[in-house]
């Protein structure tokens, strides 16, 4: 089992992978310092308005400090988005060059074991043919 797992690894193309292990490294930092290094939302200013202006103009002055911090939320989040799918692109790109890789082995195991099973097979007929004609 041990010589199936040393040919599959021997045939991951690592020279692609480790070429490509910088840029993975760079997006998942960017994506994490993105993620991390963000501070939580701040909260909206405390209601200390003067009493001369209205209820309505207080309520509408909130509303508008909370669309506005929505928004800001929403363009970081966008940003997110953005830096993980880049990353997850660059994921599963790699991931298909590995199947198609492992598929190509899997096949070529198959083609191999059947030429193995064909030469044991001359082989022992071969054998077989010798030790009956040395016994006759």
């Amino acid at each position: 089992m041990a010589i199936g797992w040393l040919a599959v690894l021997q045939s991951v193309p690592w020279s692609e992978v480790i070429s490509n292990a910088p840029k993975l490294a760079e997006g998942a930092k960017k994506l994490w310092n993105t993620v991390a290094k963000n501070p939580p939302p701040p909260e909206p200013p405390a209601t200390d308005m003067t009493p001369m202006v209205s209820v309505e103009a207080q309520a509408l002055g909130q509303l508008e400090t909370r669309v506005a911090l929505a928004e800001e939320t929403m363009s970081d989040l966008h940003s997110q988005m953005l830096a993980s799918t880049e990353l997850i692109k660059s994921l599963a790109e790699q991931n298909a060059q590995l199947i198609e890789r492992i598929e190509s082995n899997r096949v070529r195991v198959f083609w191999l074991a059947a030429a193995t099973a064909v030469a044991v097979l001359a082989a022992g007929l071969s054998l077989a043919l010798l030790v009956s004609q040395h016994g006759a």
